[in-house]
């Protein structure tokens, strides 16, 4: 890999709760125009979402803001409590892994990709990814780690047991993964297949026939939260198949009772990351009369202000 002078680390960042951004917030919700009421109703709504103990809240999202410092914001979630499921992409693994081992850097969206791709690098937005840490190390990691568990007398495993064994064979406290096992969140990837840990996972089951995922166990797996929950709630940030299987699932108990949706895609593609709340109400992914919000906005840019003033609220609350 070339060294590009002057880059900086890709490094995370937190949400510690702030009565300012509490403030701040309130008086974007009265000020009117355009998002900035949304934003307020979003976190609002995300805040009632969170205070109640009956509510089983999942947490959606595809893995490119596992790559920027809004990981940090993700792990103030599932470490202060906000988070009892989430649902995310195969990358969320890949990102976890590789930037808790090695480094990613901050770049631009105007660089030269073929000269980045003769440098080692891969760009992501403007996230540099060196490729010696990402391919090679998450190969070298994940079959370590699968020829460990296959000697254990390990033969299947589904997403939810596959990312709880990564966070603990990673053991940072800087891992997304590591907290969700720590705080027994399970981790659910419906699409596991599409992505680095995936193709390892192909790779370790070409020389071991009898090694399989198994993705209808998590299937019941959620099947099991969902039915027996006395609420659920959802926290989607983007689209895709994260968002589809956490909705989807809503559907088999009547609808979701809480949804917030942030997304930057539009709805007048059909697309389901464009989709408001209001659609999935009529095929009964969410219930009519639940309590939805949605916020057309970049999810970095935003979730830290609305996780700093659930936080804030909490603390308020617990006086």
């Amino acid at each position: 890999m070339k060294q590009i002078p002057g880059l900086r680390k890709v490094r995370d960042f937190h949400a510690p709760p702030s009565e300012d951004v509490v403030s701040f917030l309130e008086n974007m919700g009265r000020g009117g125009g355009f998002m900035a009421p949304s934003l307020f109703e979003v976190a609002s709504t995300f805040d009632a979402m969170c205070a109640r103990d009956r509510c089983t809240k999942f947490l959606s999202f595809p893995a490119a803001i596992v790559a920027t410092g809004t990981r940090g914001v993700l792990i103030d979630m599932v470490r202060e409590g906000l988070v009892d499921a989430i649902v995310t992409t195969c990358g969320t693994l890949d990102h976890d892994i590789a930037r808790t081992l090695g480094n990613y850097y901050g770049g631009s969206f105007e660089m030269d990709d073929g000269k980045l791709r003769r440098s080692g690098y891969h760009r992501l937005g403007n996230v540099l990814v060196p490729l010696q840490d990402y391919g090679p190390l998450i190969e070298k990691r994940m079959q370590q780690m699968l020829t460990r568990l296959y000697e254990s007398g390990t033969r299947s495993v589904t997403s939810e047991q596959l990312s709880a064994e990564i966070g603990r064979d990673l053991g940072s406290n800087r891992s997304l993964l590591y907290w969700a096992q720590k705080k027994n969140v399970p981790v659910f990837v419906p699409g596991l297949t599409d992505g680095a840990v995936g193709s390892q996972l192909w790779l370790f089951a070409e020389s071991h026939r009898d090694f399989k995922i198994d993705l209808i166990g998590d299937e019941r797996r959620l099947s099991d939260i969902t039915s027996e929950a006395k609420e659920t709630g959802a926290l989607v940030l983007g689209g895709g198949i994260s968002k589809h299987h956490t909705i989807w699932w809503g559907l088999f108990r009547g609808g979701l009772d809480w949804a917030c949706y942030i997304t930057t895609a539009s709805e007048f593609d059909g697309s389901l990351s464009g989709a408001h709340v209001r659609e999935a109400v009529s095929w009964g992914k969410v219930k009519e009369k639940a309590k939805q919000a949605s916020l057309y906005a970049e999810v970095t840019t935003v979730l830290p202000f609305i996780v700093s003033y659930v936080l804030a609220k909490r603390k308020k609350r617990a006086k």
